[in-house]
């Protein structure tokens, strides 16, 4: 698998990698430690829903920070993002259940979203590149980019069509949402299984934010590819719609996954230390190799976000911390950037070898 190495920047998880460590710590050397670890392992984070933001407020400018939305260029570089997943989701209207949601609204809403993601990769070339596979990821972070990926889209979008799914994977999309779709409410369905065979074909990551628990681990289970949720939080912390209970998590580390622990404040709490405190409960239950961070950004105020996490720019204060707490440098490397690129490169290996 020497084609999909990282290099000149590893992000293998080595102790050989890593800064030095440090001796007895104050606050300061901990926020040098993690800005040090981000040079390297800079942060892929899972979840941020800008494109339908700026869809509804096109006048923002990300190159120059907006107090008008909480994601910018400044701000994702400031914070040591070095990969973003750009969500292709579109909000369900106003009290409609997504489910009432016409399946062809669904497919040219999809369609705009994107749009509007590869004109926004397009728009900032100089820190933005359009990211299709782990090589990708690698290449744009070596070159001081921002690796974008698309999606994920909604499996209510695919309308019963497999063809549909090859037609946004050509489009550059690389996630998948089931959470909504008639093929996964409260099963799996036949055509659900198809739908997860054709995934791991086309090396399209499948997302089971917002999934049923009994659904999301059937999904997990039938995968043979690495299943991520974008964005979540533990729920035996905080019991939340949003939030997953311990059982996924495990079928999660069962499937070789990433459960990615979002910035809300209804979901984690209304501090960065109960942020880590999640993070603390994925990493035991996951495992080190199965939590990642998936925040969420992207939205325009009045959203509430814990205290020390209302932007990208958070991030290093939240390394610190975590480093305050032991977690060792080596697991720090999985969370902000190995676990994600693995991920996406199991993905890619066992669909190479389904086409032999």
């Amino acid at each position: 698998m020497a084609d999909l190495q990282d290099e000149p920047h590893s992000v293998g998880v080595g102790a050989e990698d890593l800064p030095a460590p440090a001796g007895p710590e104050t606050k300061a050397s901990a926020l040098d430690r993690a800005a040090a670890l981000l040079s390297v392992h800079p942060v892929a984070d899972g979840c941020n829903t800008l494109v339908w933001t700026l869809r509804q407020s096109p006048y923002h400018d990300i190159d120059t920070p907006d107090a008008g939305v909480d994601t910018d260029i400044p701000r994702l570089r400031a914070g040591g993002v070095g990969a973003q997943f750009w969500s292709l989701l579109v909000p369900p209207a106003a009290g409609r259940p997504v489910e009432d949601e016409a399946g062809d609204r669904v497919v040219s809403d999809t369609l705009e979203q994107i749009d509007a993601a590869l004109g926004l990769v397009r728009r900032y070339p100089d820190s933005l590149r359009l990211a299709l596979s782990a090589d990708d990821m690698a290449d744009a972070r070596n070159r001081g980019r921002i690796a974008s990926f698309l999606g994920p889209v909604p499996g209510r979008a695919l309308a019963g069509s497999l063809g549909a799914l090859r037609a946004f994977h050509a489009l550059g999309v690389r996630v998948l949402a089931p959470a909504g779709a008639p093929w996964a409410r409260e099963t799996l369905t036949a055509f659900g299984h198809e739908v997860v065979q054709e995934a791991n074909r086309l090396a399209v990551l499948l997302d089971l934010a917002g999934c049923e628990p009994p659904v999301a681990a059937q999904i997990a289970g039938a995968s043979k590819a690495p299943v991520i949720i974008s964005n979540t939080a533990a729920a035996a912390l905080t019991p939340h719609p949003g939030n997953v209970p311990d059982e996924v998590l495990r079928a999660v580390r069962e499937a070789n996954g990433v459960a990615m622990v979002a910035f809300d404040t209804a979901r984690t709490g209304d501090s960065l230390h109960a942020v880590a405190d999640h993070l603390d409960h994925v990493r035991a239950v996951a495992g080190p190799e199965g939590v990642g961070l998936g925040a969420a950004f992207g939205t325009e105020p009045p959203v509430l976000r814990p205290t020390g996490l209302t932007d990208p720019s958070g991030y290093p204060r939240l390394i610190a911390e975590l480093l305050d707490r032991g977690w060792p440098e080596t697991d720090l490397a999985l969370l902000t950037w190995g676990n994600a690129q693995r991920v996406i490169r199991d993905a890619e290996f066992l669909a190479r070898r389904a086409s032999c």
